[in-house]
This record gives structure tokens, C-alpha cells and sequence, in this order.
């Protein structure tokens, strides 16, 4: 017999069926983070990217990396694919490899580490040793880091793309007095991605570096987007601009990467985090329209 006490002891489990349907059909019907091509081939990329440094530098015990694991479940969870880390992010290659790893989340990722070595033997070890921390047997995107002996680590990245144990190669820096050298480089070593900083206070990469990856058909990922925090200290306790409701932004972190993706030479924004809400609040920056010039040029003003 189906007692008072039975029904409403029931009720919850009841409630909750009547609700996963509804739940289910919300989350189907969210539109998918937005992607842009890679040149090189034509595949897509989640515009929205993670990085490790920092953020990933953790130990070994469940509680340094229980936020980290929710980070990374997280980004998958939110569109995400491409994660950027490299040997000298300390333990970042580890943790990142052990959380792929244990999560079952190696094949869904396209991994982007870099060598940052002189010499090929020196950047072979180092490649081989990432491969170990990555628990890989291979790498989506092999990187330059910050242009160290870029022409013999680029020879040897292109050795590794011959043999598929990688897919693309890159070159990177990280602050505007690198962007000369940088543009040689590209020029001359012709790699399928550049990497380098780009925010709404940093914008020395549209005068050359965007327009020759455009143009040779280079895809751009783009660092320090937040300006390493100094964006976010600049606007505290300032209100979004008028427009930003009806452009879906609802945080200065999606306003800021929102216009790193405005640019149409850039394939992904990468900023780091350790924080959960974090990172489902930059991974709203994925969806939306493309900001206006005179949206682009609101957020510049506030910083004049």
C-alpha cells in the first residue's frame, strides 16, 4: 500500500525524473561554443583555450588538486578543447597529464606544450620529457617558446610532424618587445600557429603580426588577454558598459576576452585560472557576437 510516508519519501526521486528530461533538453539546446579553422588544415578549434602557468603549478595531494580537476572538468564540460602548457610551468605538464589521465579525457584534448631548449639533442630530451609528464604518445601543437634557438627547435618540430608524433607547429612570445622578431621568424619559418599577448591595453600585434597571419595563413592564439590581472585592477568596482547586456556579456573577464576573439586573425584566446567560476565565466566569452568597432573602442577609452 502506498503510505503518506512512502509518497513523500518518494517525492524527491519523483520530482527529479520529471526534471532530468527538462534539464537534459536545456542542455542539448545550449548552442555550442563557437570554433574557428585552423589554416593550415581547416580544423576547428574551440575559440575559447586554457593555460597552465601558474594556475597549474600545483603538488600532488587531493587537496591542491581537487580545484584544478574541477577546472578541467569544467572547460571540457563548457566546449573547451585546447590547452597550452610548457616544461618551464614548473609541475603544470605533470598535473595536467595525471588529471587527462585519470579523467579519461586524454583524446578529447588538443595538448599545446612548447621546447624551450638550445641545441636538437637538448630539444628532443626536452620533447620526449613532455611527452612522459603528458602521459602521450603525442602532441596537437608543438611550440617555440619565446623564440629560444627558434630555428633549429623549429627544424626539429618539423622533423616530429613527418613522423606524427606532432600536428602543428608554432612559435610564441609574450610581450610587445618581441613582436619584431617574432614577424621575422614567422616570415621565415612559415609554422601553422604564432603565439603572443593581445588585450585591450596591448594591442601592438594588429599593426604587423595579425595582418601577416592573415595573410599566410598562420593561426593565432592569443596570451595574457587580462593583461596579467592589470585589466580587472583598472575596472574594479566600475559597471559593464551599456551595451554589454545585449552583447551576452556579463563579466569584464568575457568583455576583455571577448575582445581578444573580435579580431578576425585570432583562432583562440587562452587565459589560465585555478578557480572554478573562473572558468565557466570565461568560457561564456565563447558564445555571442563579435564586437562592434565602436564596443571595441568603448572598453579602450576607459583605459585612456
Amino acid at each position: 500500500m502506498l503510505t503518506r510516508r512512502r509518497l513523500l519519501a518518494g517525492a524527491p526521486a519523483l520530482i527529479l525524473a520529471t526534471q532530468l528530461p527538462r534539464a537534459r533538453a536545456a542542455t542539448s539546446a545550449r548552442p555550442a561554443m563557437q570554433t574557428r579553422a585552423i589554416p593550415a588544415t581547416g580544423q576547428q578549434v574551440p575559440v575559447i583555450g586554457m593555460g597552465t602557468a601558474d594556475s597549474f603549478n600545483v603538488g600532488s595531494e587531493a587537496s591542491e588538486r581537487a580545484p584544478i580537476r574541477e577546472v578541467l572538468q569544467r572547460f571540457f564540460s563548457g566546449g573547451g578543447t585546447l590547452i597550452d602548457t610548457a616544461p618551464s610551468y614548473g609541475r603544470a605538464e605533470t598535473v595536467l597529464g595525471d588529471l587527462l589521465a585519470e579523467l579519461g579525457l586524454r583524446e578529447r584534448a588538443f595538448i599545446c606544450t612548447k621546447i624551450g631548449a638550445t641545441g636538437r639533442d637538448a630539444g628532443l630530451a626536452q620533447f620526449e620529457q613532455s611527452l612522459q609528464r603528458l602521459k602521450t604518445t603525442h602532441i596537437e601543437l608543438l611550440q617555440v617558446h619565446n623564440l629560444i634557438d627558434w630555428r633549429t627547435q623549429l627544424a626539429l618540430i618539423n622533423e616530429l610532424k613527418a613522423q606524427g608524433r606532432v600536428r602543428y607547429s608554432g612559435l610564441t612570445h609574450y610581450h610587445e618587445g618581441g613582436h619584431d622578431e617574432l614577424a621575422a621568424a614567422v616570415q621565415e619559418g612559415k609554422p601553422d600557429f604564432l603565439q603572443i599577448n593581445y588585450s585591450v591595453i596591448s594591442t601592438a600585434a594588429e599593426s604587423r603580426l595579425f595582418p601577416m597571419a592573415q595573410q599566410m595563413g598562420v593561426a593565432v592564439l592569443v596570451n595574457r588577454a587580462f593583461d596579467d590581472g592589470r585589466l580587472f585592477r583598472q575596472v574594479a568596482g566600475k559597471p559593464l558598459p551599456p551595451w554589454a547586456a545585449a552583447a551576452g556579456i556579463t563579466s569584464w573577464a568575457q568583455a576583455f576576452l571577448r575582445f581578444a576573439l573580435s579580431h578576425p586573425a585570432v583562432t583562440a584566446v587562452i587565459p589560465a585560472t585555478s578557480r572554478p567560476d573562473r572558468q565557466s565565466d570565461n568560457l561564456l566569452a565563447g558564445h555571442g557576437p563579435i564586437l562592434t568597432p565602436q564596443q571595441r573602442q568603448s572598453l579602450q577609452s576607459l583605459f585612456l
